[in-house]
């Protein structure tokens, strides 16, 4: 969003990207997470794409990392974007890792964060051999160097006896995925259990188990329990609902007003840095210490556009995605 305005005689505050918060402060009051200060006349018209960036991306990375905190330290891959515009697969990666996948499998998606793409053999390589060993075997001698190898061992026969095939082929394998229809399915934990017995039992317990297809939140935990090591999430991030941010005139040359159900005026936002709740306050008002803990607050918004000037060069994805992580270890609810 940065981008958007830079030229435009604006000044900007907001929170910084990546940064966990809270749509009320323990008193209630919406925190505002972006402040614009100008001639109204001069940003009208960029009001509704800022809206659009912020929204949809803030959406897929809110679902991203309450994924990445239901799935701990295992792997989270973000299979999203064919669910998608193609137009939009960069944003929705770049979000996707900001909230916590640790890889992307889209090519534009890769590169708008500085990773390689990662992904599985598809069911296509499959059909087309028409025999899971020749397909397992071509994928094997096909992979870059240095790929992680990750088999589907759900197309002809059951995932166990296609497992045991793959391991058996593909020296060097480093998962397998099981991306078994629901309608197929019984127990998928039940599934995944005996996949794991069976590769336990022949040898191939360096063999990891990845799954996907439709994984909703709350079969996380069951599917850890019998021996998953990574989730493919795709439906579920990419078309995660918006965050319903609105942009809201406040305050008009010092005077304090605005529309019904709103709140009036310049704002300050502070947060504590240890509980994460937030307190917003009036313009020049100074924060009491956190009444939860007695932990100094800290101030929250930050300039990044001053008069149309970028203030600090862009951050990285990473260095968001680790205030993210290391926020999300603030927290104890998904």
């Amino acid at each position: 969003m940065v981008r958007l305005f830079e030229g435009v005689p604006v000044t900007i505050r907001s929170l910084k990207e990546g940064t966990l918060f809270r749509n009320r402060s323990r008193r209630g009051v919406p925190v505002p997470i972006v402040r614009i200060e100008g001639k109204y006349a001069d940003f009208a018209v960029y009001e509704t794409p800022a809206l659009g960036f912020l929204c949809q991306s803030s959406g897929i990375s809110t679902m991203s990392s309450r994924y990445r905190k239901s799935a701990g330290d295992k792997t989270l891959l973000s299979f999203g974007v064919r669910r998608a515009h193609p137009a939009i697969a960069p944003m929705i990666d770049r979000a996707s890792y900001i909230g916590g996948c640790d890889a992307v499998s889209s090519i534009l998606g890769a590169k708008r964060i500085g990773h390689p793409p990662q992904g599985t053999m598809p069911h296509a390589e499959v059909l087309v051999f028409g025999d899971s060993r020749k397909a397992f075997d071509a994928y094997s001698r096909a992979a870059h160097k240095g790929t992680r190898k990750i088999a589907l061992v759900d197309t002809f026969s059951d995932e166990k006896s296609e497992a045991l095939l793959a391991a058996r082929t593909i020296p060097d394998l480093y998962a397998v995925r099981l991306d078994t229809p629901k309608s197929r399915r019984g127990s998928f934990a039940s599934i995944v259990s005996e996949v794991r017995w069976e590769l336990d039992a022949n040898g191939f317990r360096n063999v990891r188990i990845i799954v996907s297809g439709g994984i909703r939140e709350e079969d996380i935990p069951s599917l850890i329990a019998a021996g998953v090591d990574g989730f493919g999430v795709g439906t579920a991030i990419s078309n995660a609902p918006t965050v319903d941010f609105a942009l809201d005139i406040v305050e008009v040359d010092g005077r304090k007003y605005t529309k019904r159900g709103k709140y009036s005026g310049a704002k300050e936002v502070y947060r504590c840095p240890k509980c994460l709740n937030f307190d917003v306050l009036h313009e020049g008002q100074k924060p009491a210490r956190c009444p939860d803990c007695g932990t100094k607050q800290e101030s929250m918004l930050h300039t990044v556009v001053r008069e149309g000037k970028r203030t600090s060069k862009e951050e990285s994805p990473d260095s968001i995605r680790e205030r993210v992580l290391s926020e999300l270890k603030s927290i104890s609810e998904p």
